[in-house]
């Protein structure tokens, strides 16, 4: 038997309206759903061979071997998609991104999502993208969302079949920009797979996840109307949520640095002053930043003169997972 191989493309997404928290873990079926935004310009490039001679599945990221839970989880999408095809062959996977791993800039979301169009087609199958959402949720939930194009929705669903991601519009309905405040670009002390379990534990997560399907209504209904400051109120407010249940879990998360805060606090400034910005963080200390394109030059700027700030990463709506 030849060896079979593919490589698929997939960007990372910021999340408007987030995912913290899983009605079962074990398939990653989010207590409520969620929205986002791929981010064009960075991406992970995932390669999967499955070859006859090997013994065991190869995980290689950025050029070294992981061996442990990371390739538990990458063997876990494979052993599916064996299934799937009926074959048995191990594959080697190799991986790079463009981007910070592990820092709350949803590499895994890229990297799952990749992953799981780039194993399906090498191992001849023809899945839709709905298909592929499923199976990208089930190694990082987030994941499922950089498999369609543009904004997406990822659905909460009825269980493991409708759990799925969807597209609201794709990436020329409206020209936004997310810049990237790095203030930390090692990976984070606790995972996101491990934050996810402790959300249930913070008093605050019931009102929450109640809160959602409000939230996610008026974020729908801002990105189909380009409506930025009913935007950006739903995604400063719905991020601020997430990391006050975060900080009230047992045991306690705290993900931001002084800077994160630093960058928060000039955002609202910035935008008193008239600029149109707003900030949401994911499960890390890095602050995405969210403008109109046309102003991404004049926000990068402000942003990289903040103290505290590592570098701007800059990134316009991104389209869907794609084979290369």
């Amino acid at each position: 038997m030849k060896t079979l191989s593919a490589t698929a493309l997939a960007h990372p997404n910021i999340a408007f309206i987030k995912y913290w928290g899983n009605r079962d873990s074990a398939l990653r079926l989010p207590v409520n759903g969620s929205i986002s935004m791929n981010l064009e310009g960075l991406f992970t490039r995932t390669t999967v061979s499955f070859q006859p001679s090997l013994g065991l599945d190869e995980l290689i990221i950025n050029g070294h071997e992981v061996m442990g839970k990371g390739l538990t989880r990458v063997s876990a999408i494979l052993e599916l998609v064996r299934q799937a095809a009926g074959m048995e062959s191990k594959a080697e996977v190799v991986s790079d991104n463009n981007f910070p791993t592990g820092a709350g800039i949803a590499s895994s979301a890229a990297a799952f999502a990749a992953l799981a169009l780039a194993a399906t087609r090498a191992a001849g199958l023809e899945w839709s993208e709905s298909q592929i959402s499923r199976l990208a949720r089930l190694g990082s939930g987030s994941a499922s969302r950089s498999v369609p194009s543009g904004f997406v929705e990822w659905k909460m669903g009825t269980g493991d079949d409708d759990s799925i991601a969807v597209s609201i519009t794709p990436p020329d309905h409206w020209a936004l920009a997310d810049c990237v405040a790095v203030v930390a670009s090692g990976p984070k002390s606790t995972g996101s797979t491990e934050g996810h379990a402790l959300a249930p534990t913070s008093p605050l997560q019931a009102a929450r996840v109640a809160d959602a399907p409000r939230r996610l209504d008026v974020c729908r209904k801002a990105i189909l109307a380009r409506d930025f400051e009913a935007l950006s109120a739903m995604i400063e407010l719905d991020s601020d949520l997430m990391h006050a249940v975060m900080m009230t879990s047992h045991p306690a998360l705290f993900y931001w640095q002084p800077a994160t805060l630093t960058v928060t606090q000039a955002v609202r400034e910035w935008r008193k002053g008239g600029l149109e910005v707003a900030y949401t963080i994911d499960a890390g200390a890095n602050v995405h930043v969210i403008c109109q394109q046309a102003a991404a030059g004049q926000v990068t700027e402000l942003l990289a003169a903040l103290p505290g700030v590592l570098s701007v990463l800059t990134a316009t709506v991104g389209g869907p997972a794609r084979l290369i």
